[in-house]
């Protein structure tokens, strides 16, 4: 499934989740879910790319330094572990995950 689609898919729901829990008591659980969500995206993203040398190209194609590009590219830990770095925050912020479509949960005012 491309990311696109799966954004898709996952909007409706988290429309779904804002308005019904977007009122709540802890509106940090809400705060949690989309640090979940871009993790789990991230590593979503970094999956595909089976060779250290593509890694560090679609990393420092994303802006991200070439010695972090280098470090993340060359670790061989999974892609859990790897989409909570900071070279997949840098190249994948928040805002690249607004700009595919992808809603947050918690809206600060």
């Amino acid at each position: 499934m491309s990311l696109e689609q799966m954004t898709k898919e996952l909007a409706d729901y988290l429309r779904g989740w804002k308005a019904y829990f977007g009122f709540c008591q802890t509106p940090s659980v809400l705060g949690t879910l989309d640090q979940w969500l871009w993790r789990r995206l991230r590593a979503v993203i970094w999956k595909p790319f089976k060779r250290g040398t593509m890694r560090y190209r679609k990393l420092w194609e994303r802006g991200v330094k070439r010695d972090l590009a280098a470090h993340a590219a060359g670790n061989s830990r999974g892609p859990w572990r790897i989409a909570n770095s900071p070279a997949m925050s840098i190249a994948f912020p928040a805002a690249y995950f607004d700009s595919i479509g992808l809603p947050r949960t918690l809206t600060v005012t």
